[in-house]
This record gives structure tokens, C-alpha cells and sequence, in this order.
């Protein structure tokens, strides 16, 4: 994931040796996490429609959030974009962003999709529920909520991808804000005692687990279970949105914010309120099979197929503000 587009950084006069960089004032800087082929077409069509040159330099959130920090006051960035409520949540605590006082964009993302200090703000939302095999689990004994998944109905018949998943993590940190750290952590004990095997790397092998029949359900990331679709479209699974009698299904976001020594913050507000716009929301979700933030938009045809749900509405800052607490919980409970 690690990618420096050198010809940008030339341009956008990026430097490696604490020199202030001189900057065009038709371009913006995007230190982004998110893999290129799912910016770059947002980039190109904001480009078209305002003339302002997008220039981005591509990382893990983690390596990102430590070159703004060595950078300080010289850094190059005005936008950080990244993903999980998490990562934009450690951002904000560790001052790289600035509040941005956007009625357009206060308006358009909901309130819990966004900090609460206009720090930061979620662009596409992505759910992670349920995904079973509808040849092994009827319809009536599908989950009602996360903590179902702790029955021992389910055992021996659950996968689940790793405790250092912060999909994970930041689940866990939601359930700790809504029902406590004890009643969490009586959860997650039933789900490791229901694994049918140790924990995936990733949501897309958990998936292939249940399609070969080696357990009947996983927690998933519900864009994986798009991607999969789009590669095997007879793969024998269906999504089931849980929490729907309850708190709602947990959702996670991508999203930005403008970071706190942006050199043009003027384009960098530009650009967060355009992918906040009708076009570049449908056009967001569709690129990585997510839902838009914007509740007034229809998500990408195949994800519209999967039905509508109630979104769980703790805000997403508790998944940054309960992470550290979220992981202690997970390795108390076994959850490796």
C-alpha cells in the first residue's frame, strides 16, 4: 500500500528535509491511506470541476499520522483522508487536524459519522455484520445482535478475523460504549468459545471459510462481501443485517479532515465539501462497494440489493476514545 507518486511530489514541491514546500495556489496536498485506484477517480473529477490539482502521497494511516507529526508547521498536507473511525479519532487527539466550521458539511454527513469538534468527518460507510450460509443456518436462528453470536448454538460454528483487525477493535469499543466493559467481555468470551477455528488475517478468508463449509457464519466488513460477490457470483452466502431489533448493525467510515498546518485551506475545505456532494457520494460508495454517508443518496446498484438497515448511532469517536480498552478487553477474553 505503501506508494509515493514522486512525479506529484516534485510537482506539489514536496521535500524530505523540513524545507517549507511552495505550492501552486490551484492544488491541494491528500495524505491518504486509502489505496489509489479508490481516490484517484474522485481526484480526476474534482480536478475537472474546480481546476484544483489534487496531489497525494498514499501509506498506511499509522506512517501518515507520523510524517505529519516530524512534519509539523512544514508539512505539505492540507487533507489527511483515511479509514476507520479509529484512525481519524487518534488524529484529532494528537492535534494534526483543525476544526472546520462547514454548515455544507455539518448538513450533509450525520452526526455520528462525524467528530463531534468538526475535526473530522466520515465520506463512505461501510457495516460489519453477518454473513452465513443459508444452506447450513435458517432463517430463524440467525442472529438478532452481536451478543447472539455468543449462544452456544453458534458452536463450533463461527469464524471471525483477528483480535488486530481495527475493525475489530472498534467494534468492540462501540459495544463497550453501549452495554459496558463487563457485558463486552462476557461476548467476546462466547464468541472464542464458539471459533470453529483460529482467527483469519482477514474478512475475506473468514468468508471463504463459511462458503467451504468449515464454520456457518463470520463477522464481516460488508464491502468484502461485495468484492467477493464481484469475483464469484454464485458464492453460496448471504449477509444478514443484525442489531435490528436493538442498537442498530455497527458501521465504520472512510473520511477526512483538514490538517491543522494545511497551506491551503481554503481548497482543502473545496475538496471535503465536494465529496460530500450528490456526485462524488454516489461515486465514493460505488468504487469500493460502501454505502454513502449522505443518508439522501442510493447506494451502487449490487449494494441497494442487500436491503436497508438501521445503522447503530454511537457516535464513532468512542471507537477512537475506547480502542486502547478495546484491546485489553479482546486479550483478556482470549480473542486473539
Amino acid at each position: 500500500m505503501h506508494r509515493f507518486l514522486l512525479s506529484g511530489l516534485l510537482a506539489a514541491g514536496l521535500t524530505v528535509g523540513g524545507v517549507a514546500p511552495v505550492l501552486a495556489d490551484d492544488e491541494v496536498v491528500v495524505y491518504s491511506s486509502r489505496q489509489e485506484h479508490l481516490i484517484k477517480p474522485l481526484f480526476d473529477r474534482f480536478t475537472e470541476q474546480t481546476g484544483i490539482r489534487v496531489r497525494y502521497v498514499t501509506d498506511n494511516a499509522g506512517p501518515l499520522m507520523a510524517r505529519l507529526r516530524s512534519e509539523g508547521r512544514n508539512t505539505p498536507a492540507d487533507v489527511f483522508m483515511t479509514v476507520d473511525a479509529g484512525n481519524l479519532w487518534q488524529a484529532a487527539e494528537h492535534n494534526l487536524l483543525a476544526e472546520l466550521d462547514s454548515e455544507l458539511l455539518q448538513d450533509a454527513i450525520p452526526a455520528h459519522l462525524r467528530d463531534p469538534d468538526n475535526r473530522w468527518f466520515g465520506l463512505s460507510v461501510r457495516a460489519r455484520t453477518v454473513v452465513y450460509s443459508p444452506e447450513r443456518v435458517d432463517a430463524d436462528e440467525l442472529p438478532g445482535s452481536y451478543e447472539d453470536l455468543a449462544d452456544e448454538r453458534w458452536h463450533g460454528r463461527l469464524c471471525l478475523r483477528t483480535s488486530q483487525s481495527v475493525y475489530n477493535q472498534s467494534l468492540i469499543a462501540t459495544m463497550i460504549a453501549r452495554n459496558g466493559a463487563d457485558d463486552t467481555e462476557e461476548t467476546v468470551r462466547g464468541w472464542v468459545s464458539n471459533l470453529a477455528t483460529q482467527p483469519f488475517s482477514n474478512d475475506t478468508s473468514a468468508m471463504e471459510a463459511v462458503a467451504a463449509g468449515q464454520c456457518d457464519i463470520a463477522l464481516v466488513n460488508s464491502y468484502y462481501f461485495g468484492r467477493l460477490l464481484n469475483q464469484n457470483p454464485d458464492v453460496p452466502l448471504d449477509i444478514h443485517w443484525v442489531g435490528q431489533d436493538g442498537d442498530g448493525v455497527h458501521v465504520n467510515i472512510s473520511g477526512a479532515g483538514i490538517t491543522r498546518h494545511a497551506k491551503r485551506p481554503e481548497a482543502a475545505r473545496q475538496l471535503l465539501e465536494w465529496l460530500a456532494g450528490e456526485e462524488a457520494q454516489s461515486l465514493f460508495g460505488a468504487l469500493n462497494m460502501e454505502y454513502p454517508a449522505r443518508e439522501d443518496i442510493t447506494p451502487e446498484e449490487r449494494v441497494a440489493s442487500w436491503g436497508t438497515f438501521r445503522a447503530d448511532q454511537t457516535n464513532l469517536s468512542e471507537a477512537g476514545r475506547l480502542q486502547t480498552q478495546a484491546v485489553m478487553l479482546m486479550d483478556r477474553a482470549g480473542f486473539r
